[in-house]
């Protein structure tokens, strides 16, 4: 009866908040017992600045590996920008909010320079290396132009896989998302525009539409929402969990290339 009852559903997984290692975990989890679970379709709610590059594209990659057994449809919250869009690629069917936030396709990758506050409490530092580029992005000397180009190619590389994701995912070609994959935001009416979205529309808009790909009553086929356990934080902490996830994902990623919205933190 449970296998019955699941194959006249539509699977709910969220992705809120930055794309790190913890979120990509509990997200291909969720994929997993998707699949296993044998439902038709799955609506991915994605609310979300972004994140790491690696873990983006193992969600992204199995979202598309899924497609062959799930109907998949991607539903933008308040914010699906940079890795959001990223991982929403792996959705053959896209729908916004007119509201919602998006776009921002582009690489950013940030180092912090605390020279001047080291030498003013008398912290330096002895560095050996095996070679010139070892410390790049040290934090306490800027970097040099060497460097500052040696950076550059990587994030030109990364962006490159970006532009050809977004073109595959939504049948454009890349100079078509070049033109508008310059970081900039736009809001779901102009991804509609664009082409980056199919439909514009709310998370009951987009049940009602995966319900109508799996040939599934919309009156029945209600959302079940699989969630992963919760984070330890969460459970004996509530309400710092976000504070905690914000710090952390800063200084673990510091150095690193990101498919983020440096903008998330304002809004």
């Amino acid at each position: 009866m449970v296998g019955w009852f699941k194959n006249r559903q539509i699977a709910r997984i969220e992705i809120i908040g930055p794309i790190d290692r913890n979120m990509r975990d509990r997200t291909l989890e969720s994929l997993e017992k998707v699949e296993k679970q044998k439902f038709p379709a799955l609506v991915v709610r994605i609310d979300s600045p972004g994140g790491t590059v690696v873990d983006s594209h193992e969600i992204y990659a199995a979202l598309r590996r899924l497609q062959s057994k799930v109907k998949v449809v991607a539903s933008f919250g308040n914010i699906a920008a940079s890795g959001g869009v990223y991982v929403a690629m792996g959705a053959p069917y896209v729908m916004a909010n007119p509201g919602s936030i998006t776009g921002s396709i582009g690489v950013i990758l940030r180092g912090n320079n605390l020279e001047r506050l080291l030498d003013k409490v008398g912290v330096s530092f002895k560095v050996v290396k095996s070679g010139p580029y070892k410390d790049i992005l040290a934090f306490d000397r800027p970097a040099t132009p060497e460097e500052i180009a040696i950076l550059q190619q990587l994030i030109d590389s990364s962006f490159q896989q970006f532009v050809r994701v977004v073109a595959e995912g939504r049948r454009l070609t890349e100079e078509a998302v070049r033109s508008f994959a310059d970081g900039r935001v736009f809001t779901g009416e102009q991804g509609l525009e664009l082409g980056l979205v199919d439909r514009l529309g709310s998370e009951e808009d987009a049940r009602l539409w995966a319900a109508e790909l799996a040939g599934l009553d919309p009156k029945t086929a209600k959302f079940y929402t699989i969630r992963p356990p919760k984070p330890l934080l969460n459970r004996f902490l509530p309400g710092s969990a976000e504070v905690w996830q914000r710090l952390r994902f800063e200084l673990e990623t510091s150095g690193m290339p990101l498919w983020m919205w440096r903008g998330w933190g304002s809004c």
